[in-house]
């Protein structure tokens, strides 16, 4: 599936499990995803705000590079109205990579759309889309498996993608 975004034969190089539920509740306000985990960190005209995390090298990439990228997001459960669903400004990713402010006018300006799917469902989207979700609002639970793939993990100048 992701193979047909990237219109080449996609490679996973991250996944993370996300939990909503009564005891573990929170906001996500709008943003991108602008960071990469990166095998050895080199210092690359555009890479910046390198930081580590559980071992992991990572760092906010450039527009060019992320434009290269597609997260599948596989539901686990119903993702309801109620269970804090993912919401996007639709076309946002064609905008490049945005500061804080540029973000919120994008979020004053498009009106959202909020992604409820059923569980099994799958819905693509590109890091450079601002996105939020909400709080869980009652005893459901949100589970989301996000799944991030490149077409390679060569990327430019001897930098590459690790797999974390």
């Amino acid at each position: 599936m992701a193979s047909r975004w990237l219109e080449a034969a996609a490679i996973p190089f991250k996944a993370t499990l996300f939990e909503k539920a009564p005891a573990a509740n929170w906001l996500v306000s709008w943003h991108q995803d602008t960071t990469l985990p990166i095998a050895d960190r080199r210092d690359v005209a555009g890479w910046s705000a390198w930081s580590q995390k559980f071992g992991v090298t990572y760092a906010h990439a450039p527009a060019h590079v992320l434009e290269r990228v597609i997260a599948l997001r596989v539901h686990l459960d119903d993702s309801t109205v109620d269970t804090g669903p993912l919401r996007v400004l639709p076309r946002s990713h064609s905008s490049g990579v945005l500061d804080d402010a540029q973000i919120q006018q994008l979020s004053r300006s498009i009106a959202p759309v909020t992604c409820t799917v059923p569980a099994g469902g799958v819905i693509a989207m590109r890091p450079l889309l601002v996105h939020a979700s909400s709080k869980l609002n009652g005893a459901g639970s949100r589970r989301v498996l996000h799944f991030e793939y490149a077409a390679s993990l060569a990327l430019e100048t001897g930098l590459e993608l690790r797999a974390a």
